[in-house]
């Protein structure tokens, strides 16, 4: 008697938005059922496991599911394919052509189109076929400028098309494409808008946030049960940054207008940002956070670049940065009166000034050769900046650390896949030896493929965070960008010293020592390159 061969099948399903009327029978619950209707008692199919792209276009083949399936494939896992019918797995008629006619019959994999009736085991493809690609393929075309049309038409007239609701508002329950105040959120906005106005830079709003626990708008959406992803964030960021502070700033949406079309994307092509002369702005669509007023006083402060010092004020550049390094008191501000024949400003310690030189020298430091000391050294690591990913990938040591840290992790991983690998092949081999009924059987097999699933996500999560944690990830971290943004700072202005300054202690001797805001990480790149957080001599 023959011996029948076996197949691991794998179950592609797919859905998008050009999919237009057909969303219901083609739903991803009837692909699933009519697969397994077609599975029903043909033993010969073993499901290895199921493909979902859900949300995803048939004619880009960039699918996380369908790329997960032809990894399978190539691992020798996948020997078979089945989809409900052939627009389901692509409609790219060229590309559609060259993994039917050439990819799986050259690596030995059986494909299934249910309702089009192609088996490639059983017959050679249709004649047709081709021409069936072409019309799924205009389809898609048709049916995706129909979308778009209708999606810029509901823009213009100021509804809201989005997925998601900027943080501070939220869909309305009666009308999915009107904004209502989600009020909590709302507060934390009008509160950083506050801050801002007041003097408070990005940076230092990040942390007062973070210092008081309020979650991010990336983790407050996923704790209302969205399923939100932000593309401007590492996955491992879970915290309030100076880019997320940035673009909450900046969004107009929050004075009552509707801003849509800042991106567009082309059929097969990535999405791609839009000048912003071109964006659809809507205005008074919905009720405001932030009154007018308010808006307009962030905006200007958010365009300023440098700021003159004002010699008469109380209000310093170096406020409240400035310490002496001996008794740690804060430096007060002396001098900068011309018509009292003082025109030259000098800090001096707190201790000194209120109490004598019994307790503690002068310290004294001129305005002028301070701004000098920190805008050199700013400019220094400005100009080392564009090198950093170059440092970082000649850091061995860190990234001997960062694969220590993986490694054994990843190791108990893919020990953990061999052994339920091992044990899903056991327990077929077992309902084959007549030790366990059919039921069981498939029991365990679902068991064992979500165990192996959930695996192989976790460890390609890790390979994916160890692949970017370095290079990727440091350009991300908001120094960086803010950094880059400069490129050059001609004068100090108060934001730029609250942004990128903790501390800067004044020694005698003629010493200061600059302490940034920096991470850990950043400053030990930096101080291979440049004096950043190292004490600087005043000459």
């Amino acid at each position: 008697m023959k011996k029948q061969t076996l197949f691991n099948v794998a179950e592609y399903i797919r859905l998008s938005r050009e999919d237009g009327d057909k969303a219901e029978s083609d739903s991803i619950s009837n692909q699933r059922k009519l697969i397994a209707d077609f599975l029903k008692g043909k033993d010969e199919f073993v499901v290895y496991d199921t493909y979902v792209d859900d949300g995803f276009t048939g004619l880009s083949f960039q699918r996380p599911s369908f790329m997960r399936m032809m990894d399978d494939i190539e691992d020798g896992n996948v020997n078979c394919v089945i989809v409900k019918d052939l627009s389901r797995f692509g409609r790219d008629y060229i590309e559609t052509g060259r993994y039917l006619e050439r990819y799986f019959p050259d690596n030995d994999v059986r494909f299934i189109a249910i309702t089009d009736n192609i088996d490639s085991m059983k017959q050679a493809y249709d004649i047709l076929l081709p021409i069936k690609n072409i019309f799924n393929e205009q389809y898609a075309r048709d049916i995706s400028k129909k979308v778009h049309a209708s999606m810029k038409t509901k823009q213009k007239a100021g509804e809201f098309i989005g997925a998601f609701a900027s943080y501070g508002y939220r869909k309305s329950p009666t009308d999915k494409n009107k904004l209502v105040i989600d009020e909590y959120a709302a507060g934390v906005v009008r509160r950083i808008f506050q801050m801002y106005i007041s003097g408070y830079g990005k940076i230092r709003i990040a942390g007062v946030l973070n210092g008081e626990g309020i979650v991010c708008p990336s983790e407050y959406k996923k704790l209302n049960g969205e399923n939100y992803c932000n593309n401007h964030k590492l996955e491992s960021t879970s915290y309030w940054t100076y880019s997320t502070i940035n673009r909450l700033l900046k969004n107009e949406v929050y004075a009552g207008n509707m801003v849509q079309g800042r991106k567009t994307q082309r059929m097969k092509g990535r999405q791609r940002s839009v000048d912003k002369e071109d964006w659809i702005i809507v205005e008074h669509t919905h009720e405001a956070i932030i009154d007018p007023d308010t808006w307009q006083k962030a905006q200007e402060l958010l365009k300023r670049r440098t700021r003159e010092l004002d010699l008469n004020s109380n209000v310093s550049v170096f406020a409240g940065f400035l310490k002496c390094g001996d008794c740690g008191r804060s430096l007060v501000k002396k001098g900068g009166n011309p018509g009292h024949g003082n025109d030259i400003i000098h800090y001096y310690c707190g201790t000194y000034v209120r109490s004598g030189r019994e307790f503690c020298t002068p310290h004294a430091i001129p305005y002028s050769i301070l701004e000098e000391i920190i805008l050199n050294d700013l400019n220094t690591i400005i100009r080392n900046v564009d090198n950093l990913t170059e440092l970082l990938k000649q850091n061995q040591a860190q990234e001997n650390f960062l694969k220590q840290q993986n490694d054994k992790e990843k190791n108990r991983l893919k020990a953990e896949l061999e052994k339920t690998g091992a044990l899903r092949k056991a327990v077929y081999e077992d309902y084959r030896e007549g030790l366990i009924s059919k039921d069981e059987f498939v029991t365990y097999r679902e068991d064992y493929v979500k165990k192996e699933e959930l695996f192989t996500k976790q460890l390609e999560d890790m390979e994916s965070r160890q692949k970017n944690k370095t290079a990727d990830q440091l350009m991300e971290n908001p120094w960086v960008k803010r950094l880059l943004t400069l490129r050059g700072i001609d004068r100090l202005d108060r934001d730029i010293v609250v942004e990128m300054v903790h501390e800067i202690r004044v020694y005698e001797n003629h010493r200061i020592q600059i302490i940034y805001n920096f991470s850990d990480e950043l400053a030990h790149l930096f101080s291979g390159t440049c004096e950043s957080t190292g004490q600087k001599e005043v000459i």
